[in-house]
């Protein structure tokens, strides 16, 4: 999928799920997001499931509108301090 080369992260398999959606722009933003999400949740170890939980809700929140990576960063990060991990 063009875009996605040298991004090494648990969401490049699931954005190239949604082939189509996101262009070259929405994909940097989308990986920059779920980088930043990771760091202020303290997630490391890319093998953690939450990792994988992570990158569905930036697509997720995503595909509701938004490319701010900050925007989609503090909703991830919410929807984890809020208890919500049924949310996308």
């Amino acid at each position: 999928m063009p875009g996605l080369a040298g991004f090494l992260v648990p969401i490049r398999p699931l954005l190239e799920a949604e082939a189509g959606i996101f262009g070259p722009d929405d994909v940097r933003a989308l990986a920059s997001a779920f980088e930043a999400s990771l760091r202020e949740l303290g997630l490391v170890d890319r093998s953690d499931p939450a990792v994988v939980l992570v990158a569905r809700r930036v697509i997720a929140f995503a595909k509701e509108g938004s490319r701010d990576p900050v925007v989609l960063r503090d909703r991830v990060v919410k929807s984890f301090r809020n208890g919500s991990a049924g949310s996308p």
